[in-house]
């Protein structure tokens, strides 16, 4: 029979190198510049540092399983027996197994795949129908920022949807959508081709927004069309869009939509991301 001292010390430090594995993952994540396809940028500093008390612990549990020689019981009847080796790696295969499929999978940044599973959303995910049902007065705060930010979209002969404020922007546009229609707006994103159209003259121009980590991003986009023929883009090739903001109708709804007047291949940004923005407006300013 195995002595309960052994059995605990394998547990201890079958722990520690789970721990460190986390670490020495986390600081890798951190050292080549992936974090970023995890987790929001405000999120970075906590996981990042949280890298140190892994290793802290990971070393304190292998110190005591290697040079502790403290009795794990007193030699009474009333102590819980060792659970099981099936248990036990059951329950550790329950870290390895992420761990594993980390290492083993190449870090990229979430494209049309998760955007099939999740659902591509033609609308910003900033409104809601309640927003959208009163577009032309500011009845609390949060409406009264979009109308803000509107006022200072408006004037600019080509309007850029950038990347620190793009869920914000495109919530401006459809907060307003007859006051920025015939507009020329610039905007950036991932081809996804839309299952709700037969024309293969439209696609969409898709983001991830992403308010904590990428578990919870959700994809949303605009569609992208041309009286002429479409230049033919891979799934998932990031593009730029030039053209005038229009309105078209799917599922009985009205979303926004783009004429295209330019399209052009671009790299995928090194933050291929968008985050939600508490201060637009100051970010606009830049």
């Amino acid at each position: 029979m195995t002595n309960p001292r052994t059995t605990l010390r394998r547990q201890q430090l079958a722990r520690s190198f789970i721990l460190l594995a986390f670490a020495l993952f986390i600081a890798h994540l951190s050292r080549s510049g992936t974090l970023h396809y995890y987790i929001a940028p405000k999120m970075e500093p906590w996981l990042r540092y949280s890298a140190i008390p892994l290793t802290a612990m990971s070393l304190s549990l292998a110190w005591e399983a290697l040079f502790s020689s403290a009795s794990p019981a007193c030699g009474c009847e009333h102590h819980d027996a060792p659970a099981s080796p099936l248990k036990n790696a059951a329950v550790y295969t329950l870290f390895l197994v992420p761990l594993l499929l980390g290492v083993v999978m190449p870090d990229q940044a979430l494209g049309s795949m998760a955007a099939d599973q999740k659902g591509m959303q033609l609308s910003s995910p900033a409104l809601n129908a309640e927003h959208l049902n009163d577009i032309f007065t500011a009845p609390d705060k949060y409406n009264t920022e979009f109308a803000e930010l509107a006022k200072k979209l408006y004037p600019q002969d080509i309007i850029e949807v950038k990347p620190e404020i793009y869920s914000e922007t495109i919530g401006a546009f459809e907060l307003f959508k007859d006051q920025f229609r015939g507009k020329t707006v610039k905007l950036s994103g991932f081809v996804y081709e839309d299952s709700g159209s037969d024309s293969p003259r439209e696609f969409v121009v898709g983001r991830f927004l992403v308010q904590c980590c990428t578990a919870d991003a959700y994809p949303f986009g605009v569609v992208v069309s041309s009286a002429q023929p479409l230049p033919w883009f891979k799934r998932d090739a990031w593009i730029e869009v030039q053209g005038t903001l229009q309105t078209t109708v799917r599922n009985g709804r009205e979303i926004l939509a783009v004429s295209a007047e330019e399209i052009r291949e671009i790299p995928r940004p090194a933050t291929p991301y968008v985050y939600p923005n508490d201060h637009p407006l100051e970010a606009l300013d830049k």
